[in-house]
């Protein structure tokens, strides 16, 4: 459990202030990619139900996964993995445009010879994808299974829009998987109908649902839920860092502590950054006083997700 919940918060960290709802939602990505930047932002509401989440139809109209049984060298289930990677190598961009252009460069040193053509055009979509992620709007509560529902569903149509059902297959069809289970598991716990024995069954059923090679990183998921819950319950009762940090070690280490703690100084410092600019946005500054207090404030990567995470801020519990 604390080595998961380590993971959790390095992962965090790598991704940014504000991105625990797409580290939730299995789109976490390495530091230093412009593109990857956008992972603050998320979208909006749902059924409700006891169900787990449909898979797109894309990928239900076929009988089995692309690349599984080693028909595609390249879309194989470590496709993404080597495309992050990639992006991570190429560092800071200002823009996907110049991100793409690095691309071109180091895309022989992660994929064979006969498969650096493609790869290379996929990263390339890949990298609008992220961009196109940034821009869609989080929900008020990421742990709201109703909200996280759509908002895995509109992620699942931005996915779709840019790659085919083979691409994503190899590119998200195990996070795919973990999704559901996540999902199912919020909507079981919140449920108010079921009491705490129909609870566990329930939860038995949707374990036994997934395949046992994702179990473990489906516990992992459960403990990044967890240390979010514990995060929002602390900020809701306005808890100081002393007593963040006791409770933290108690349930997951020191170190994970350490690395959560240094996730809420981060995340208080985009909000103040936030404030700053959205304070000035607010009185009417001009154009030009708004371009440089941007360029001061905020990173050129930073800037990428910006507007997302303003957007975010007009529904109040969204903070």
């Amino acid at each position: 459990m604390r080595r998961a919940v380590l993971a959790c918060c390095t992962a965090t960290a790598l991704a940014g202030a504000g991105g625990l709802w797409w580290l939730l939602a299995g789109d976490a990505m390495p530091a230093g990619t412009a593109a990857a930047l956008p992972t603050a932002q998320g979208t909006g509401q749902a059924q409700a139900g006891l169900r787990t989440a449909r898979a797109p139809q894309a990928l239900a109209a076929r009988p089995s996964a692309p690349g599984a049984a080693g028909s595609d060298p390249l879309l194989t289930p470590g496709l993404r993995d080597a495309i992050e990677a990639l992006l991570h190598d190429a560092g800071d961009a200002s823009d996907p445009e110049a991100l793409k252009q690095r691309l071109e460069a180091l895309a022989g040193q992660h994929f064979a010879p006969e498969l650096t053509t493609r790869a290379l055009a996929l990263a390339r979509r890949y990298v609008d994808y992220r961009v196109a992620l940034g821009k869609l709007s989080a929900p008020a509560d990421p742990l709201d299974p109703h909200a996280l529902r759509q908002a895995l569903e509109q992620r699942q149509k931005l996915r779709l829009q840019h790659f085919d059902g083979d691409e994503y297959e190899a590119l998200f069809g195990q996070q795919q998987l973990l999704d559901q289970a996540l999902l199912a598991r919020l909507e079981i716990e919140r449920n108010p109908a079921l009491n705490a024995e129909d609870k566990r069954k329930a939860l038995a059923e949707a374990e036994s649902q997934l395949p046992a090679p994702l179990r473990a990183q489906r516990s992992e998921s459960l403990a990044h839920v967890g240390a979010a819950q514990q995060t929002a319950a602390f900020n809701a009762q306005g808890a100081d860092d002393a007593t963040r940090f006791a409770q933290r070690s108690a349930a997951y280490g020191a170190e994970a502590a350490e690395r959560l703690a240094r996730l809420d100084r981060e995340e208080r410092d985009w909000n103040a950054r936030l404030d700053q600019y959205q304070q000035a946005r607010s009185a009417g500054q001009n154009a030009t006083h708004l371009d440089q207090l941007r360029q001061t404030l905020f990173t050129p990567e930073e800037q990428l997700r910006l507007e997302g995470a303003l957007a975010a801020r007009t529904t109040p519990a969204a903070r």
